[in-house]
């Protein structure tokens, strides 16, 4: 059965749809040497490629779901021309997995990665109110309003946040849940606020904690994946084990 190409490159782990309609339109993938059209179909015995890298379809394989312990340093990026520390070349998995949403550089914590294109805006899509969790220490003491400045929404980006979880752990550190995920938003907030945040970890997104050490990952486990097709369970793509 054909395939529309940029499914095609999604099932194959190379890139999500949307990155493959980009990298159609710049002319970069072919299918048996002609150039690509958004909307093209492939079959198996087609010959596709990507800047000239051919690219097979993975049949029967697994997809992969890792659960990283990102590093502050590491750039959430498959460019790897950004050198050395982008997060593909840091984890050196031997098939092609990318990271589901993005750590800005100077954060650490919780990441997926992933060779399953489908699921990216699944989870990253803010309408489906996925819970991620951070601890994040500022530069000076937090008060009440703060506190209740943050739950309540911040107005960044010429918009203004959703209500969200936040509960103070210390004097200069509080917990916060979001279900957004604007640019940078958590410093953006804080800095709104008169604070500048010292350091943010990322130690879950929605069913799954943070457990393993800085610059390690692991596989998601049998049952978090059943948790978490759960949680997707009014999206398109689902798990399948």
């Amino acid at each position: 059965m054909a395939t529309r190409i940029n499914k095609y490159l999604s099932e194959a782990g190379y890139c999500s749809r949307r990155r493959a309609d980009r990298l159609i339109e710049e002319g970069k993938v072919t299918i048996n040497g002609k150039t690509s059209e958004i909307g093209a179909k492939v079959d198996l015995d087609d010959q596709v490629e990507v800047e000239g890298k051919r690219i097979d379809k993975l049949e029967k394989q697994k997809n992969i779901y890792l659960a990283f312990n990102k590093p502050v340093g590491i750039v959430c990026t498959t460019d790897r021309r950004v050198e050395p520390d982008n997060i593909i070349d840091f984890i050196k998995y031997p098939r092609r997995i990318f990271p589901i949403g993005r750590l800005d550089k100077p954060s650490e914590g919780l990441i997926f990665l992933t060779d399953d294109g489908d699921i990216v805006n699944k989870i990253l899509r803010a309408r489906n109110n996925h819970e991620k969790e951070y601890i994040v220490s500022v530069n000076r003491p937090i008060n009440k309003e703060f506190i209740q400045s943050m739950s309540n929404g911040v107005e960044i980006l010429g918009t203004i946040t959703k209500n969200c979880f936040v509960k103070q752990l210390g004097p200069r550190k509080f917990k916060i849940i979001l279900t957004q995920g604007l640019n940078r938003q958590i410093r953006r907030m804080c800095d709104s606020l008169g604070y500048r945040v010292n350091s943010l970890k990322r130690v879950r997104i929605m069913n799954i904690k943070l457990d393993v050490p800085t610059g390690k990952y692991r596989e998601f486990t049998k049952e978090e994946l059943l948790q978490l097709n759960e949680l997707l369970k009014d999206s398109s793509k689902t798990f399948t084990n």
